[in-house]
C-alpha cells in the first residue's frame, strides 16, 4: 500500500536514558529535597528563558514528581484508561516524554476500576509506585508497586489499607528517626461523611501497615475546604513538615477545587492550616487546581507540580498537569506567584523546547508508540505490519463500540485524520474514526460494507446519524474536526483531497462524552465478529490554529 500522506512533525517517544544509575539518593521524605528556600542566584538569567503551561497537556490528573540525580520522573491518574499509570520523564521540568508504564500489560491481580493518583518516590534503590485502584468486590485502596529501574518493570505488592469509606491518595515519608510512614486520605465524602487525613507506620518492605493509625486533620466544610481534604503532598523545610493539600469539589463540571496548605514540627501534629488558604485558586486561564506534589531541584528551589482544567475546552481535554514554582515568606510559609495557576513563568533549568502537540503514527514501528490508550475492561488485540511503511490491524469485538485504541485530546480545537483500506475490510465489520468518552459513550464516522456511516453512542445505545453509498475504492480517508471540545464535524474523502459531510455540515454536540473525572481521547475503533479485523494506514491529530 503507497501512503498518501501530508507531513507533519513526527511525534515518537524515545527512551530517555533509563537504565542510567542516580548519582544521588531522593528518598521517601521530605529531608531528600534540599530544604533550603534560598532562590535560584541562577534566576535572573533564567527568566530570559520562559515555558508555558501545561507541561503535560492532556489528560494527567493528580501528577506526581521525583528527582533522582539530574533525572525527573513523574506519572498520574490512569482512571478506567489502559496501559495503566505512566511513567513520563525530564531533565528540565517542562519537557517531558513518556517512556513505559506501572502496569503496561494487565491490571493488578487485586484491581480492577479506578486507578488513582500514583505517587513516585525513590529510597534506597527503588521506585515505589503508591497508587489508589478499586478492589474486585469491595471499595477503594491504597497499594503499592516497586521497581529498580524507574521504567520498571514493576513488582505489585497489593493493598496497604481499604477502609469501609474507601482509602484513597496514599503519600509515603519517613520521619526526623527515618521511620517510615503512609499518610492517604479516607473517602468519607464518598458516603457523605469527613474526610480525614491519616498517618500510619509502615514497612520497610510496603507490604504492611504497622501499629495504630492516626489523623493529622480532616476538612473544615465552614471554609473554602467544602466538602473535603486530599491529595496530601508533604516535604520537610528547616523545623516543619509542610503539606500541600487539594480541598472542596474535585472533577468535572462543577469542580471548584483549590490548594491549602497546613505545618507541623512533627508528623503526628499538631497540624496548623495556614490562615492565608487557600495558596491556589481558580483565575481567568485555569479552574479547579489542585492535587500536586512538591519537587525541589539540584539548586534548592522548589516547584509544585499539580493539575487543572483550562478555561478554554474545560472538561474535554480533561485535567491538564502544570507547574508553578513555591515562594517562601519571611513567616515560613510557603506562596504560588500571583498569577498562579500560571500561563508562563521561568524555565527551571533555563531550558525549553517548543512544545510539540501533533500526533502522527505511520505504525511503522514494531511496538505500538506508548501514547496510545484502551479501555481497562478490554485490551485490544493487533498487529503492527511494518511492510508498504507500516500498518495496523485493529481486530474487530462484537462488544459495545467494539475494540479500541484512543490518543488523549490536548487542547479544545484539533482535527484527526486516519487512512482505511477499505479492501481489506471483513463484511459485517465496522471500522471508525471514534472520539470516545468510554466504551458506552462515543461517536464515530466508520465503514461497513458498502456504506459509510455516521454513528453516536449514548448509554451504550448506538444509533445511525446518517449514511452515505460508500466509493469503490481501495482508501477511503476520515476527518473529525472539533471546536471548543464538544463540537465535532466527520467527513470522508476518497483521495485525501475531496471531503464530504454526511450530515450536511452539521456538528454533533459532543457535550455527552466525558466521565466526570476523564477527558476525551480520540481514536480508531473496529466492531464486528472476533477474528476480523480493520486495517489502518496511518493515524494524526493536529492542533495547528
Amino acid at each position: 500500500m503507497k501512503k498518501i500522506f501530508l507531513p507533519l512533525v513526527c511525534y515518537v517517544l524515545f527512551s530517555c536514558g533509563s537504565n542510567k544509575q542516580p548519582n544521588t539518593q531522593q528518598s521517601e521524605t521530605a529531608t531528600a529535597q534540599t530544604e533550603t528556600g534560598t532562590a535560584n542566584p541562577e534566576s535572573a538569567e533564567a527568566a530570559a528563558v520562559t515555558f508555558t503551561n501545561p507541561v503535560l497537556p492532556g489528560d494527567y490528573a493528580d501528577p506526581s514528581v521525583v528527582r533522582v540525580g539530574d533525572d525527573y520522573w513523574a506519572t498520574a491518574t490512569s482512571s478506567e484508561w489502559a496501559p495503566l499509570f505512566p511513567i513520563l520523564h525530564s531533565k528540565n521540568l517542562v519537557d517531558w516524554e513518556t517512556v513505559g508504564h506501572v502496569f503496561p500489560d494487565k491490571l493488578p491481580g487485586w484491581a480492577d476500576a479506578h486507578f488513582w493518583a500514583p505517587e513516585i518516590s525513590y529510597d534506597k534503590g527503588k521506585y515505589y509506585i503508591y497508587y489508589t485502584a478499586g478492589k474486585k468486590g469491595g471499595n477503594l485502596c491504597v497499594g503499592v508497586a516497586s521497581a529498580t529501574n524507574p521504567t520498571g518493570p514493576y513488582t505489585d505488592h497489593g493493598p496497604l489499607v481499604c477502609q469501609e469509606a474507601g482509602s484513597i491518595d496514599g503519600y509515603p515519608i519517613r520521619d526526623e528517626k527515618g521511620e517510615l510512614y503512609l499518610i492517604w486520605k479516607e473517602d468519607g465524602n464518598s458516603v457523605k461523611k469527613p474526610t480525614p487525613l491519616w498517618g500510619q507506620r509502615m514497612s520497610e518492605e510496603r507490604t504492611a501497615l504497622l501499629g495504630e493509625k492516626f489523623e493529622l486533620f480532616r476538612n473544615d466544610p465552614n471554609t473554602w475546604e467544602g466538602g473535603l481534604v486530599e491529595g496530601p503532598a508533604l516535604m520537610k523545610r528547616n523545623d516543619y513538615y509542610y503539606m500541600f493539600y487539594a480541598g472542596d469539589a474535585c472533577c468535572g463540571r462543577g469542580c471548584t477545587y483549590g490548594v491549602g496548605v497546613a505545618r507541623a514540627k512533627n508528623i503526628r501534629g499538631p497540624w496548623e492550616k495556614y490562615s492565608g488558604n487557600p495558596i491556589m485558586k481558580a483565575n481567568a486561564t485555569w479552574k479547579c487546581a489542585g492535587h500536586g506534589s512538591v519537587v525541589t531541584d539540584a539548586q534548592g528551589k522548589d516547584y509544585f507540580m499539580y493539575h487543572a482544567y483550562s478555561t478554554d475546552g474545560f472538561v474535554y481535554p480533561g485535567r491538564q498537569g502544570l507547574l508553578d514554582p513555591i515562594t517562601w515568606g519571611a513567616d515560613n510559609w510557603p506562596r504560588f506567584n500571583a498569577n498562579a495557576p500560571s500561563v508562563t513563568a521561568a524555565a527551571p533549568h533555563n531550558q525549553n523546547a517548543p512544545d510539540e502537540l501533533d500526533v502522527q503514527d505511520e505504525f511503522s514501528t514494531k511496538t505500538l508508540t506508548p501514547s496510545w490508550q484502551w479501555s481497562v475492561t478490554a485490551v485490544p488485540r493487533f498487529t503492527l505490519q511494518n511492510n508498504d511503511n507500516g500498518r495496523l490491524l485493529l481486530q474487530a469485538a462484537p462488544q459495545k463500540i467494539g475494540s479500541l485504541l484512543g490518543q488523549r485530546t490536548k487542547t479544545a480545537d484539533y482535527t484527526a485524520t486516519t487512512v482505511l483500506d477499505a479492501q481489506a475490510l471483513p463484511k459485517g465489520t465496522v471500522a471508525s474514526l471514534s472520539a470516545i468518552g468510554d466504551p458506552d459513550n462515543a461517536m464515530g464516522i466508520g465503514l461497513s460494507g458498502n456504506e459509510i456511516l455516521l454513528w453516536t453512542t449514548k448509554g451504550n445505545k448506538t444509533s445511525t446519524v446518517a449514511r452515505a453509498a460508500a466509493p469503490k475504492t481501495g482508501l477511503i480517508y476520515f476527518r473529525l474536526a472539533t471546536q471548543d471540545g464538544d463540537k465535532m464535524q466527520f467527513s470522508w474523502s476518497p483521495d485525501g483531497q475531496n471531503w464530504q459531510s454526511l450530515n450536511n455540515n452539521q456538528a454533533l454536540d459532543a457535550a455527552y462524552l466525558p466521565p466526570w473525572d476523564r477527558g476525551i481521547r480520540v481514536g480508531l475503533t473496529a466492531k464486528g465478529a472476533a477474528g476480523t479485523a480493520a486495517t489502518f494506514d496511518w493515524f494524526r491529530i493536529d492542533y495547528s490554529s
